[in-house]
């Protein structure tokens, strides 16, 4: 045995350590040491002293080697190879030229996005859902799991149950449409971490998975990646355990690895599944968007479908746009805001980013993380990449030499990066719709949200709720119902419009051909009025609100609903975030309903 050690004379603290390896941990060390990490076994006892905590160590090492695609080895190796572009201030576009992507800007309510919508709502029998679930709640100001936040506090609905039930909504109207006796039923995963894995399943446990059968939801749980402390890609150790290495996560781009490695793609595509529709965690307004959007992906082709809103030039959110190399590569992807207009600059552009006159927005359409992939080519690619998605670095170095990192630093990568690696012959497109239909993230808190320049959006639980009522309003607006004009209030430090309190089921109405065949006759509703809707045969036949009307009609039950309901209603009630004498969920928005008076009708 003593001729075999040699691999270990580098570094004697391992060397004395041996005894207790496994072979499989002693490859594991072989390897460590290949790629430069002596450091790690540097301060390590004798033999005899914290076996289990060496054992724990290599557990953690085996757990960091199998979850990454290509091993820690190759995490090390790529590592090395971006923090030393990052040093040298490597321009990650050199050699790209920018242009605008091809894509399809929809108008809301006209005759094609309504055809565009019923082609989504057929297809949506072939869909699979992903939900990118792995953060907390802690940049709201929220203790709890971000799906377990309400969309909205006139119901109380939260983002898990809202998600599921626009799918069961989707899977029902689908069946319909193709005139389905079987029920494809709609799968849908959800990617956790270490953070929300129990407290998602808890959530669906404690609610019945919100209705939707436990078989179709699956759960794939994504691992960390080791921190990095310097140039060289030296791996971290905890400073306060020197037998555990640091760990932070790697970014919702494992979304792709975990599902390669999970086998399900192929399950879905024996079954006859053909696109797969990934999604965040916070956007309650990304529901009205999806058929439309699946509608542009099944009659374009495309393999790729990023949805997008109307971006202004240089607003802070990232651009989609076609990048064309020098060498004939080429391709469309997000490139951040701050990226997009000096990129510009330099190629021919000096203006940089600029709004089309004719439109008033960029040609490059901001990216809101939601995509549609066709799931033939997906595996296609996946069995090319494993999953990996191209990475970035971003160490916050202690001054301009970039020779030291203030704290440690780790390898990222979003799920939105996919199409980097994809061949010339991909069709990747786009879809944009209006902001207001479309897209309202909550992930500000009520301090950084105040704190946003006039005019931009503060993307916080406060803009999200009002979001929901503005986009309802303005459905039913569009499908003939008057609708008073909204009013400004401020809710913790945010100036927003107060629309009418409207929501309603999935069920109820899913596109916009629903809501105008249940719309009979001319229906008015107040600005103070709030409408809640809940049942399947549900019509509004020359309604007048003022006031508030909660319905629910189980299926079966058809209720027409006509004539003057006035009462003293619902009014919102300003709360301050500080108060600590209110639920969190509550405080974030600055306001709680008072509920006063109102007609419930059952």
């Amino acid at each position: 045995m003593a001729g075999d050690e040699g691999w270990a004379s580098s570094c004697p603290a391992l060397l004395k350590n041996l005894s207790l390896l496994s072979p499989q941990q002693i490859e594991l060390a072989k390897m460590l040491l290949k790629e430069g990490q002596k450091h790690l076994f540097d301060d390590w006892s004798d033999a005899d002293v914290d076996v289990e905590k060496k054992k724990a160590f290599f557990d953690q090492v085996a757990l960091l080697d199998s979850s990454y695609p290509g091993g820690l080895a190759s995490y090390i190796q790529n590592a090395k190879i971006l923090l030393a572009d990052s040093k040298a201030g490597k321009n990650p576009y050199d050699g790209f030229t920018p242009s605008v992507p091809e894509g399809e800007v929809l108008t809301f309510g006209d005759e094609n996005f309504m055809e565009l919508e019923e082609a989504g709502v057929k297809e949506a029998r072939h869909a699979i859902f992903v939900l990118v679930a792995g953060g907390l709640g802690e940049r709201l100001g929220y203790k709890g799991i971000k799906l377990a936040l309400p969309v909205e506090t006139t119901t109380g609905k939260c983002f898990l149950q809202h998600y599921i039930e626009s799918i069961l909504a989707l899977q029902e109207a689908s069946a319909k449409l193709a005139q389905d006796e079987l029920l494809a039923k709609i799968p849908l995963v959800i990617m956790t971490s270490d953070d929300t894995h129990a407290r998602t399943i808890e959530l669906l446990d404690s609610n019945s998975y919100f209705g939707m059968e436990s078989s179709q939801v699956k759960l794939l749980k994504q691992e960390k990646v080791a921190c990095l402390s310097d140039n060289d890609a030296r791996l971290a150790l905890d400073p306060n355990d020197k037998y555990k290495i640091q760990t932070k996560p790697h970014g919702h781009g494992d979304v792709h690895a975990l599902l390669y490695s999970s086998g399900l793609l192929e399950q879905w595509k024996e079954a006859g599944r053909r696109w797969v529709l990934f999604f965040q965690d916070t956007n309650g307004l990304l529901f009205k968007a999806i058929p439309a959007s699946l509608g542009v992906s099944a009659t374009k082709g495309y393999n790729v479908n990023s949805l997008a809103v109307p971006r202004k030039a240089k607003e802070a959110i990232g651009g989609i746009t076609k990048l064309t190399h020098a060498d004939g590569r080429t391709m469309v992807i997000n490139v951040e805001y701050n990226q997009l207009d000096p990129l510009l600059r330099a190629t021919g552009h000096p203006d940089g980013d600029v709004n089309d006159p004719e439109t008033g927005f960029s040609p490059y359409p901001g990216n809101i993380n939601q995509l549609i992939l066709e799931l033939g080519p997906y595996i296609e690619e996946l069995k090319k990449t494993g999953g990996a998605i191209a990475e970035f670095v971003n160490p916050k170095y202690t001054d301009s030499t970039k020779t030291a990192f203030k704290s440690s630093t780790r390898l990222e990568c979003m799920m939105q990066d996919y199409p980097k690696t994809l061949p010339p012959s991909a069709k990747v497109g786009f879809t944009v719709m209006d902001t207001w239909l479309a897209y309202a993230p909550v992930k500000n808190n009520p301090e950084d949200a105040a704190k946003v320049p006039k005019g931009n959006p503060y993307h916080s639980a406060t803009s999200g709720e009002m979001a929901i009522y503005r986009a309802n309003s303005l459905i039913l607006r569009k499908a003939g119902v008057t609708i008073a004009e909204p009013v400004k209030d401020v809710f913790n430090g945010q100036e927003v419009e107060v629309w009418p309190r409207v929501t309603w089921s999935p069920k109820w109405a899913l596109i916009f051909k629903d809501v105008k065949e249940k719309i009979i006759n001319k229906c008015s509703i107040t600005e103070r009025s709030t409408l809640v809707v809940n049942g399947r045969q549900v019509s509004l036949n020359g309604l007048n609100l003022d006031g508030t009307l909660n319905i629910n009609a189980v299926d079966g039950a058809e209720v027409k609903l006509s004539g003057v309901v006035l009462n003293k209603g619902w009014s919102l009630e300003h709360v301050d975030y500080k108060d600590s004498s209110f639920p969190e969920e509550i405080r974030i928005r600055g306001f709680k309903i008072e509920k006063v008076e109102q007609l419930e009708v059952n």
